[in-house]
């Protein structure tokens, strides 16, 4: 089934008076389960199409409907319970707190739901044992790879078993091993788990992990 629709998407930012087109009437359907890579020129639109999806950013013009909810008109606080339950982030520079574990880093997006600390603590270390740091969680950012400081980011966005998984260039920072063990791991979470994820990437090597690669130019799109 259609898990993610974007429909006749319009997106304009305005700087000044000048009014700058991203997004042109763009349409998109991602079923569910679907790894997309989303490639493109730098500018073409890639980055607003995630936030858009995640309701990080709303169109324009145009609907967005994730996992059965129409989200383009949501308001602020309702777009926030929504993310909280829907939506995993996965940004190119982790975006982890320096003075917090691997543990703590990962159960701040439970923080949101109505749960005790033992069980934001088994949700958390479970998500890390699945990206394999089990033995990690009381290390800080400072004392892990790169590699490693991305995975604990991915367990932080898997640890409320979101529906979609967004990930905005997750090797762009990382050494060619560390970004092909990433890959690997979103590989996995796709096929063990059927998390349906939507990549934005650069690289056409990434870019072939996934079922069906999407490329954008000029916010208009080109299967």
């Amino acid at each position: 089934m259609a898990w993610v629709e974007v429909r006749d998407v319009h997106k304009v930012y305005q700087r000044d008076k000048q009014q700058i087109t991203v997004l042109d009437g763009l349409s998109l359907t991602i079923e569910e389960g679907e790894f997309v890579a989303l490639m493109g020129p730098s500018g073409s639109g890639k980055t607003t199409l995630l936030n858009l999806i995640g309701g990080i950013d709303q169109p324009s013009a145009g609907d967005i409907v994730v996992a059965g909810t129409s989200i383009a008109r949501l308001k602020s606080n309702e777009l926030a319970a929504w993310r909280s339950t829907t939506i995993g982030y996965i940004f190119q520079l982790y975006n982890l707190m320096p003075v917090l574990t691997a543990l703590q880093n990962v159960e701040l997006p439970l923080l949101l739901h109505k749960m005790s600390a033992a069980e934001r603590r088994k949700r958390a270390t479970f998500a890390l044992e699945l990206v394999g740091l089990g033995d990690r969680l009381g290390h800080y950012p400072r004392q892990l790879s790169g590699g490693q400081e991305q995975r604990v980011a991915i367990a932080r966005a898997l640890v409320s078993d979101p529906k979609v998984l967004l990930a905005d260039e997750p090797t762009g920072d990382l050494d060619r091993k560390s970004g092909e063990e990433i890959l690997e791991l979103l590989e996995r979470l796709n096929t063990e788990f059927k998390k349906t994820i939507v990549m934005v990437t650069h690289d056409p090597h990434a870019a072939e992990r996934a079922h069906r690669m999407v490329h954008l130019d000029k916010g208009v799109l080109s299967a």
